[in-house]
């Protein structure tokens, strides 16, 4: 197995507000009423990942005339569980140009999507796999 150390870094901005900062120096607003929440980051991380990797696939052989990805969840609340997400779903609605080449694209779609659901795509491979989270306190 190869370990190769992912990591972001949290500012908090305001109550309920933060800003995630990546190793490129990129940052991401979010919390509070007009931003992404924590779990529509989730969302996005879940749907985004699949779609890159069904792009690059895909993309090979056509562009894209409609290329739309949609995720979903309910949020629940037991005893048992606590808040989770239950019945998580990425949805794909792309379409291909008439010719060869959007023939071949739409044919290896069902493809390409299985490919990132069962290997490459990190974040619903995590989430499949059921990893563990341990909350630390920095000393």
């Amino acid at each position: 197995m190869t370990e190769t150390l992912r990591r972001i870094d949290l500012e908090r901005l305001g109550l309920g507000r933060y800003r995630a900062v990546n190793a490129r120096g990129a940052t991401l607003d979010f919390g509070g009423d007009a931003e992404f929440s924590p779990v529509e980051l989730f969302l996005t991380a879940l749907g985004g990942c699949g779609a890159a990797d069904v792009d690059h696939i895909t993309a090979k052989r056509s562009e894209p005339e409609t290329f739309r990805v949609t995720v979903t969840g309910d949020k629940v609340r037991d005893e048992a569980g606590g808040n989770r997400l239950v019945n998580l779903a990425v949805t794909f609605q792309i379409s291909f140009p008439d010719g060869e080449a959007g023939d071949e694209a739409r044919a290896l779609l069902p493809r390409a999507v299985a490919q990132s659901h069962d290997r490459l795509c990190t974040v619903s491979r995590t989430v499949q796999a059921g990893t563990l989270v341990e909350n630390r306190i920095a000393p």
